[in-house]
């Protein structure tokens, strides 16, 4: 038991709680419909219309953000130059980014 200034905190007790809560919540589940079918009960519905498959309804990054890569076309062709998009060359940037940034905090410091 833990106590502190807005009462006590029991571990054991939140253990029981947690139980009691499952055991209801299992309890209202069990009381569901046993009868449900799989197949054509299991789609979600969609206005009465068939479910394009997901090939056709995948939108890219590529066309989400169209305008903004189009727009700054000519700063992430420099970016993809300086990297290969591998986890080496992102550590590699944060590791030089915050050296450089504690040098320049460690001399507005001393000065």
């Amino acid at each position: 038991m833990l106590r502190t200034i807005e009462g006590y905190w029991d571990p054991i007790l939140w253990i029981i709680a947690f139980i009691i809560i499952a055991i209801i919540a299992y309890i209202i589940r069990s009381a569901g419909r046993r009868e449900h079918k799989k197949g054509e009960q299991a789609k979600p519905y969609f206005s009465g219309v068939e479910i394009p498959s997901d090939e056709e309804i995948h939108v890219s990054g590529e066309n989400i953000y169209w305008g903004f890569v189009e727009s700054l076309k000519g700063y992430y062709s420099i970016m993809k130059k300086m990297h290969a998009g591998r986890i080496n060359d992102y550590v590699a940037w944060f590791v030089g980014i915050s050296a450089i940034l504690f040098v320049a905090i460690f001399i507005m410091e001393v000065s």
